[in-house]
């Protein structure tokens, strides 16, 4: 009972300290320091310390080599392709605009993946806001962050966290899915946007942009890595509708781009490498060792016998109770390791697939509640601190408590609707 104490009590600090970062100190710092924790206090034998680690290798290299496409994608100046091309058909209307990004960052979310979007669309809106001259980017910044969890269950790749619920050969085939998920996943994309937009509606009204700016060129090595982000995209929907890895073909499209683009510029690749935020990789290995520990308490147990308990009382109840619990804890845990609980709860307690979709879903669109709810969202915070931005948590819980808990109330209701 102790050794469950102290594991779960680690694992609680340390989720404290990503959320919180105190001293200013890096999420990562945190994540890994409760890791080391428990392996030092005997928690969890080296065995699991490395296998904890080594179960999150996918979505390492899913994250670098995104984060490769998109720092080469910066430094060739295709984020400042974009940025003209967004101005030009914004016509000098903030509104116009804000509706422009957010219709991209759906596509983007929905084709290469939230962690995509915060990634890769972060830069490219600033570069536009910087372009257009505006006065306040934040309303233009934030839907990088909000449409990031907002549109992540409209495919299997639109989030590597679907992949870890329906994890152990169970995920469903791509007609199944978009059967489950398709009125949910447009009801989150339409309400959220109803809400951000309206939550802005005032520094909207109150901002100018510039109707036109001088287009870049748009150069070779730009179109390449253009290119390498399309190929990408149609690596991964092939590899869902195959059932396969999502990391090692990112990667793959990653370095093969990078690589070709500094071929052909004649670039180091040590300016591509340092621009990497490369301490995402320790944060995601710590919760992974985290996770690990909890696991071997038996608290996942305990929770799969609880929520098949519930299913089989009433399906409706199960949707709506487990939607919103998932939710909230995806925000004081973040989603990752939720993803992974709430995944193995599902494969021990074998639910209804509307039951495991309402999991999904609160997985997905509840860490639009707080900062660090998602991986993306810290990769957001990430790219925003690159640009000299702040965005406090306080800040960000108000704007998410207006948009998160009617946006998932919604979304679950078109789940139950189809059930």
């Amino acid at each position: 009972m102790s050794a469950t104490i102290y594991t779960c009590g680690i694992a609680g600090l340390s989720a404290a300290g990503v959320v919180i970062r105190p001293f200013r100190l890096p999420e990562a710092t945190w994540a890994m320091a409760g890791a080391i924790l428990l392996l030092s206090g005997g928690l969890v034998t080296a065995n699991q310390f490395w296998l904890g680690i080594l179960k999150g290798q996918d979505v390492y290299l899913f994250l670098i080599g995104m984060m490769l496409l998109s720092e080469l994608s910066r430094r060739e100046g295709l984020f400042d392709w974009i940025a003209a091309v967004a101005t030009a058909h914004a016509k000098g209307s903030p509104g116009r605009l804000f509706v422009l990004v957010y219709a991209i960052g759906t596509i983007v979310t929905v084709l290469l993946s939230n962690d995509a979007t915060a990634v890769v669309l972060t830069p490219a809106v600033h570069a536009a806001c910087r372009a257009t001259r505006v006065k306040d980017p934040l309303p233009y910044l934030l839907i990088c962050a909000f449409i990031a969890n907002a549109a992540s269950f409209v495919l299997p790749i639109s989030n590597p966290a679907n992949l870890v619920i329906f994890a152990g050969g169970d995920m469903p085939p791509l007609s199944r899915w978009l059967q489950t998920f398709l009125l949910p996943s447009v009801a989150a994309v339409l309400v959220t946007f109803a809400l951000l937009y309206w939550t802005q509606r005032h520094a909207l009204r109150e901002d100018t942009i510039a109707a036109e700016i001088e287009e870049p060129l748009l150069t070779l090595p730009a179109k390449l890595s253009g290119w390498g982000l399309m190929i990408t995209a149609g690596l991964l929907v092939l590899c869902s509708a195959l059932h396969l890895n999502l990391g090692m073909p990112t990667f793959a499209a990653g370095v093969l781009t990078t690589s070709a683009v500094l071929f052909m510029t004649r670039q180091s690749p040590v300016g591509v490498i340092s621009g990497v935020s490369w301490s995402v990789l320790p944060l995601v290995a710590g919760l992974f060792v985290i996770v690990e520990a909890v696991g071997q308490t038996g608290l996942t147990a305990t929770i799969a016998h609880g929520m098949a308990d519930l299913a089989a009382h009433s399906q409706s109840q199960a949707i709506a109770l487990s939607g919103l619990s998932v939710a909230v804890g995806s925000n004081l845990i973040n989603n990752l390791p939720m993803g992974l609980f709430a995944g193995s709860a599902v494969q021990a307690a074998h639910l209804s697939d509307a039951v495991a979709g309402a999991i999904l879903i609160a997985v997905d669109l509840g860490p639009n509640l707080s900062v660090t709810g998602s991986l993306a969202t810290i990769l957001w915070l990430a790219a925003l601190r690159r640009e000299g931005i702040e965005m406090k948590a306080s800040t960000f819980l108000r704007l998410g408590t207006i948009i998160m808990f009617p946006t998932l109330i919604v979304s679950l209701a078109s789940l139950m609707i189809l059930a």
